[in-house]
């Protein structure tokens, strides 16, 4: 064999991996923002899951990013742990479509028709409107291209006596039906998966063997089962980093092909006689026995009539144990017991786990609204610090009030650093993200998100800085706030966490069902009530009601509560896509 046909190999096996790379990429960018909303609206029970899976798997023709996709959107909360688990099942039966266009490569010289797909598709790649259609249409012919050459050299590399007869002789030994054997190629099929990342590409390497008589059509058929495991082990990779939910509907997804492949060795033979009858191969025919070439010329289809066949009776089959299986993983895998105070690290977004840019989006959309909530809670313990302090500057100095007041503010200024943190590593993320080739409207949403964490962070600052006034206020020792000063404070900040309330609902939610007036009308009362205070400020002072000094510091909390909600308005305007009209 020459070192010319061994890149031959590997350059027509890259350019096979490579156009089922763009064009499920293309497919998604096509898909991408309905494909949240498809999940959403029909995932409602196990079946409608399992055809869920199974026409965005068709329609995509990736399995991997159907279950890349879902074990992130339950990282999300965006799906449940049993709609993940249907809808994976579905994504099993939706990956058969592959196995049917490698056959179909085989069937007719597919290449003819590569040649004309790369010229349209250049044509349109250059008309903008049109770029992904073009995409697509590239990757269909680098798919087709890269088949047709490794067919064409797989074909030649057997007629080569000496590389036949090196190749024959290593298959020669695990010939022999047995267990071993077979082990052998089931664990051959799951590792060359696992590190070429693509079942299809294994699946046009076995096509390739078998179609050539170097590989008997049962050995084949083991290879197919291990992709088939193979294929499960990257999402549970990807997802050892994220959340437990994650974690679990990754591990969902290897059980149930672990399950499948059992019961399929099991009942292998006659399994294998029956997809075998039903395409009308037989497995008898020997090398120079009339009709051997056309029995041979059948293997493709054999291989992809058992895939489907495999994988829709394997989801036919555990479809109704669905709450067992969630039961299980939940038992294996358990969720880590972490203080949130002291996890820094983000809960939704995890590097890689989703491959299409388009659909990150959506991860970071899930960690901006778990940060503005955040930046509520932060408020809440701000307004907390300011009751804690009432009890310390009345003079119940006791060391327990101190303690707690002590133990709070430490709290605000950890939620400060978590904020810093967030912002930075979201803004990373979507910076990561926008590198790739990206849909104008996923382009705005990056725009958009990457404004609502900066204000999302200011207000975290805010918070900072209203918690370290009453810090400075009970450390100097200044006079504690009249009754009315309170009750003004109390009443600025219940509208000020009215608005932060709001931000969260839009953020929790859909845009379209959002009224953003209520924003802006709490924004105009919360300025008003910030001038009138100021006013009413300086009459107290020069009455001599509250010392100048406590004055300022009373303002100061007015003013960063003021600023906080101009924030909050930014954080919604920047969502909304809307900007608050010039007053």
């Amino acid at each position: 064999m020459s070192i010319l046909v061994i890149f031959k190999l590997l350059g027509s096996l890259a350019l096979l991996m490579f156009g089922m790379k763009s064009m499920s990429e293309a497919l998604q960018k096509m898909a991408g923002p309905q494909l949240r909303h498809v999940l959403g609206a029909m995932t409602t029970n196990r079946f409608t899951g399992m055809l869920t899976g199974m026409f965005v798997t068709a329609a995509v023709q990736s399995s991997t990013a159907t279950t890349l996709m879902t074990v992130s959107f339950v990282s999300a909360g965006l799906l449940t742990l049993v709609q993940a688990i249907s809808v994976i099942m579905g994504a099993h039966i939706g990956t058969t479509v592959t196995a049917w266009i490698m056959s179909l490569g085989f069937s007719f010289n597919i290449t003819d028709f590569v040649y004309p797909a790369f010229f349209l598709g250049i044509i349109l790649i250059y008309m903008k409107s049109k770029r992904i259609i073009g995409d697509f249409l590239f990757g269909v012919a680098f798919l087709f291209l890269g088949l047709g050459t490794l067919k064409e050299t797989g074909f030649s590399l057997v007629q080569d006596p000496e590389a036949s007869q090196a190749i024959s002789t290593f298959f020669a030994n695990f010939n022999e039906p047995n267990f071993w054997n077979s082990l052998f190629f089931l664990v051959m099929g799951t590792v060359l998966t696992l590190c070429v990342q693509s079942s299809a590409a294994i699946m046009a390497i076995t096509m390739i063997l078998c179609s050539t008589g170097v590989l008997h059509i049962d050995q084949g058929i083991m290879l197919v089962l291990g992709e088939n495991i193979g294929t499960t082990i990257t999402a549970n990779i990807v997802a050892m980093g994220a959340n437990t939910s994650a974690r679990r509907a990754a591990f969902a997804h290897l059980s149930i092909n672990v399950l499948g492949v059992t019961w399929a060795l099991i009942l292998l033979q006659p399994f294998v006689n029956l997809v075998c009858g039903f395409v009308g191969f037989d497995r008898n025919i020997q090398l120079g026995d009339p009709g051997y070439a056309a029995n041979l010329a059948k293997i493709s289809i054999v291989l992809a009539t058992f895939h489907s066949t495999f994988n829709i009776t394997n989801t036919f089959l555990l479809i109704w144990f669905v709450p067992q299986i969630k039961k299980f993983v939940c038992w294996v895998i358990k969720p880590k017991k972490v203080d949130e105070e002291e996890d820094f690290r983000l809960h939704f977004i995890t590097s890689g786990i989703m491959k299409t840019p388009e659909l990150s989006v959506l991860e970071a959309h899930k960690e901006i609204e778990s940060f503005a909530d955040r930046m509520q809670r932060m408020f809440v313990m701000v307004r907390e610090l300011l009751n804690e302090s009432s009890t310390i500057t009345a003079g119940k100095k006791g060391d327990k009030n101190v303690e707690e007041f002590n133990k709070l503010f430490s709290r605000i200024e950890k939620y400060e650093g978590i904020s810093d943190n967030m912002e930075i590593e979201i803004a990373n993320y979507l910076d990561q993200v926008s590198d790739a080739h990206l849909s104008d409207e996923t382009k705005a949403k990056i725009r958009a998100m990457l404004r609502e964490i900066s204000e999302l962070e200011s207000i975290g600052d805010s918070c900072f800085n209203m918690a370290r006034t009453i810090s400075r206020k009970y450390q100097g020792k200044q006079d504690h706030f009249t009754e009315k000063q309170y009750q003004h404070l109390h009443q600025m900040m219940e509208l000020t966490e009215n608005a932060l309330s709001q931000m969260n609902q839009l953020m929790s939610g859909r845009k379209e069902s959002f009224d953003v007036n209520r924003t802006f009308n709490i924004e105009n009362e919360i300025n008003n009530y910030r001038n009138q205070l100021k006013s009413q400020n300086i009459n107290d002072v020069n009455n001599h009601e509250y010392t100048y000094a406590v004055g300022t510091i009373y303002m100061d909390l007015v003013n960063e509560c003021e600023k906080l909600g101009d924030y909050v308005v930014n954080v919604v305007e920047a969502r909304m896509g809307t900007r608050q009209k010039e007053v």
